[in-house]
């Protein structure tokens, strides 16, 4: 585990929140299990992965990064009490569930089932000719025993380049939508935000958090990897930088800003969590 302190005096006065402290979760320590059909990467424990320092962070539980080779999948399994979303990096996904829901997400595509009392659905490749990469991530929902549902929503590249998108908000924020199918962030029975970007070399964004804590994960977009952080780099407040597969929690985020730039020579797509 590696934390860097919070911004000097001297960070400070260039636009740096004196405040954030940033902890280091670095690629190769993050669970890893590879099953041939599945390569997959945990952030929090999960599975046969377990680490007691990594059980969730506040409301987020899981952060998975998984690769499913074609033809292959998870079959029908149950969830209960959770807010389970996929954000699709490249290749199909077929989701199919107990609630008459069946549809294959591609790129730019985010899928949300709130399980609330229960639901059994299935994840497949059906793609003969390549793998599927995406991060399935689940939040604790605010409310218990809520009746199930599904959302899906739609974020190009051109809407994510060189912007923060928000792609996931609390149902109940000012202009969320409750429809299944629409535009604008997909809800969620939490208090938590997901922003999405592609970053062009040498571009930045900020973002002033409303949570108490952060998480920014930096994607694996360049190709699997088990080892040190390698490809795309980012660099968050002038203090930490991120390879691809990296992540960095942000404590004292509330009301606090954070910079993140392209330190790199190609796009780096990464997720920030604002988290209640």
């Amino acid at each position: 585990m590696s934390t860097i302190a919070a911004a000097t005096p001297a960070q400070a006065t260039l636009g740096i929140s004196p405040k954030l402290k940033l902890e280091l979760r670095p690629n190769p320590e993050r669970g890893h299990a590879d099953h041939g059909w599945l390569k997959t990467f945990h952030t929090f424990s999960f599975a046969d992965y377990w680490d007691p320092k990594y059980q969730q962070f506040g409301a987020l539980r899981v952060i998975n990064e998984d690769r499913v080779e074609k033809s292959q999948g998870f079959g029908t399994h149950s969830h209960r009490e959770m807010e389970i979303f996929s954000y699709i990096v490249s290749g199909e996904l077929e989701h199919k569930d107990s609630m008459g829901n069946l549809e294959i997400m591609k790129r730019g595509d985010v899928q949300m089932t709130s399980a609330g009392t229960g639901i059994t659905h299935s994840e497949y490749n059906r793609n003969t000719k390549e793998q599927v990469h995406f991060l399935q991530i689940w939040v604790q929902p605010h409310t218990s025993r809520l009746v199930p549902k599904y959302f899906t929503r739609h974020f190009t590249d051109a809407e994510k380049t060189d912007t923060l998108v928000e792609i996931v908000a609390p149902i109940e924020d000012e202009g969320i939508s409750n429809e299944r199918e629409g535009s604008g962030p997909t809800p969620i029975h939490s208090n938590v935000h997901l922003r999405a970007s592609i970053l062009s070399t040498g571009k930045s964004v900020t973002h002033k958090f409303q949570g108490t804590k952060g998480y920014v994960h930096l994607i694996q977009t360049s190709g699997y990897n088990t080892g040190e952080s390698s490809g795309n780099k980012i660099r968050i407040n002038g203090q930490l930088e991120l390879g691809e597969g990296d992540g960095s929690f942000i404590h004292g985020a509330k009301a606090q800003e954070v910079k993140i730039e392209n330190v790199g020579s190609g796009k780096a797509e990464l997720l920030v969590f604002d988290i209640q």
